[in-house]
């Protein structure tokens, strides 16, 4: 069993709980592991990281993934706890939900389904993907030692296609992605009954039937998405005068937001917003209103409007909604604009957590891998938040590239350089060899920034 960094102890510990005494020494290996190897995610490269490659009984570690009793769930409840102590003790949690897809082929992975690829697809040029489809929940903080927003995954699950439901399940219906999104936004509506909830999705998860039950749960959940400019927007319901017939549902027609768009007598609010997407104090118009959203045979949805269009014309004009017409314009445009940490969270745990390399085949390997890798992201959030002096990270320079703020990379080097600095970690050779300062500096850097 590794020994584990005392500092360390407050963020890895608490998931002792999940695992037995063995496979709780044989869980520390993979994770630290994990951390470590650059390039593929596997458990071989973990192993060989750990300088355990001749470890004989190493199928014990494979067993871990596809065999061991221990709950993905749980663990999903334990992280999401310790983000909040550290991140987000109190006020209203803002949680970011999508899909993305993991390309992968074999023909022994059975959820495996062929879907639109999100990063190489356009408007305009439509590529198909290989691959498992994965739906991610992630709470959006701001980080103080990296100045701005992250998405940090603490929920994820497995959304197989609707020929792989087909084949498994014959005789129910497919479960929609909007089906997986709204049973785990209300797991975690149980999970936390005391705290307000805000989710910020992007336009695939804009469907009347989730958010209407997301708005009237027991504790209501808020959420900020995209509308469709043909949207049809009704005035509530008057009050019944007569108590004969059914009660009307909504009242008259409203213009549509593509009418109130070019409409002279559109009201436009000039707002400046300290940060937008790549650029900063970004000015923009915004008009707002509140309606009923309602289509036939489906429940009525009171709603706040958005409408965002930039006085340079960069942009399309966009109409955001939030299900609480009691939310600020500006606060929902801003909550809307923390989504975009979402595909960079994304794009990050490709890039240096190997998202897409793992090689497992079982069933339930592949049901928790992929989860443990992006539940990993914010453990190294976690732990650099021990490290942090000052509200501060040590970040990469070079004379060529000024870097002024930290990101995940430098985040995940600093936690590996604190594993590779542990003296009872990798103390097993009693050889002692003398390597000149700055050759060990060299590759202390190249190991702690191995991608």
């Amino acid at each position: 069993m590794p020994i584990l960094p005392s500092v360390f102890g407050p963020i890895i510990l608490p998931f002792a709980s999940l695992f037995s005494q063995e496979v709780w020494g044989q869980a520390q290996t993979l994770l630290l592991g994990a951390i470590l190897a650059p390039g593929k995610r596997t458990v071989t490269s973990a192993l060989r990281v750990m300088g355990l490659s001749h470890q004989r009984h190493f199928q014990n570690y494979h067993r871990v993934l596809n065999r061991a009793a221990w709950s993905c769930g749980h663990a999903s409840f334990i992280l999401l706890h310790l983000l909040l102590a550290a991140f987000a003790p109190q006020g209203p949690l803002i949680l970011g939900i999508d899909d993305t897809i993991e390309r992968r082929w074999g023909a022994k992975i059975a959820a495996r389904g062929i879907y639109r690829d999100p990063v190489r697809s356009s408007d305009s040029h439509f590529v198909k993907a290989s691959g498992l489809r994965w739906i991610s929940l992630m709470l959006l903080v701001p980080i103080p030692w990296a100045e701005r927003v992250w998405a940090l995954p603490f929920l994820s699950a497995l959304a197989p296609s609707e020929r792989y439901w087909n084949q498994r399940h014959q005789k129910r219906k497919p479960k929609l992605l909007t089906d997986f999104a709204r049973q785990l936004v209300l797991r975690v509506r149980r999970w936390l009954p005391s705290r307000s909830l805000v989710v910020v999705a992007d336009g695939a998860f804009a469907a009347l039937e989730l958010l209407a039950r997301w708005a009237r749960a027991p504790l209501p959940i808020t959420c900020i998405t995209r509308l469709r400019l043909d949207a049809r927007l009704f005035a509530p319901a008057p009050a019944r005068q007569h108590k004969v017939g059914r009660p009307r549902l909504v009242g008259k027609r409203l213009p549509s937001l593509q009418q109130v768009l070019h409409q002279s007598t559109t009201v436009w609010q000039r707002l400046r917003f300290r940060s937008w997407y790549r650029e900063r104090h970004r000015l923009v118009e915004i008009a707002s209103g509140t309606a009923v959203w309602y289509h036939g045979g489906k429940p009525p949805l009171p709603i706040r409007w958005v409408l965002v269009r930039d006085p340079k014309g960069k942009f399309e004009t966009m109409a955001l909604l939030c299900t609480d017409p009691h939310q600020t314009p500006r606060q929902i445009v801003e909550w809307y604009l923390w989504r975009w940490q979402v595909e960079v969270t994304f794009q990050e745990v490709r890039a240096h957590l190997g998202v897409e390399t793992q090689r497992q085949w079982s069933d339930l390997a592949i049901a928790r891998t992929t989860p443990v890798l992006l539940g990993l992201f914010s453990i190294v959030t976690l732990l650099a938040q021990q490290f942090a002096r000052g509200g501060r990270l040590p970040v990469r320079q070079a004379a060529w590239y000024v870097k002024p703020r930290a990101t995940f990379s430098d985040t995940i080097a600093l936690v590996r350089q604190r594993i590779w600095q542990h003296p009872l970690l990798f103390s097993n050779s009693r050889r002692k060899v003398t390597i000149p300062h700055r050759l060990v500096l060299a590759l202390h850097e190249a190991a702690c920034y191995a991608q």
